[in-house]
């Protein structure tokens, strides 16, 4: 697995299409929720909701050949799994194909949810 040092080096080797969606999803993750701390993690950009984040206090993106994936945690895609209904849905991962625009309430919608949620602990 590569290894990038920052959400530019990681974006660079995707796709015209993947680095549009990357780029507009990091938008809306920093809109949604400003006080985030952009990182890597697993060699993915990362966004820590909280400062010295583990693994579940994180928000990840990721770039495939057909899709980008958007890793909100699984207790975020379970509050909001009936909107998810016309997504490819794992249980921590949403992929956006690169057919479709991303949704951008949603989103915004999910981080807020999910920020608000590992601030409360």
């Amino acid at each position: 697995m590569e290894k990038y040092n920052s959400f530019e080096e990681y974006i660079k080797p995707q796709s015209q299409r993947g680095r549009e969606m990357l780029i507009e999803l990091r938008s809306l993750i920093l809109e949604a929720a400003p006080n985030v701390i952009e990182s890597m993690g697993y060699g993915s950009p990362a966004f820590d909701l909280i400062p010295n984040a583990k693994l579940n206090d994180k928000i990840m993106l990721g770039g495939f050949k057909n899709h980008v994936s958007f890793y909100p945690h699984k207790d975020t895609i379970k509050v909001f799994k009936e909107e998810l209904i016309p997504y490819k849905v794992l249980e921590s991962t949403i992929q956006f194909s690169y057919k479709k625009d991303i949704p951008k309430d949603l989103v915004k919608r999910m981080v807020i949810h999910r920020f608000n949620k590992v601030n409360q602990k």
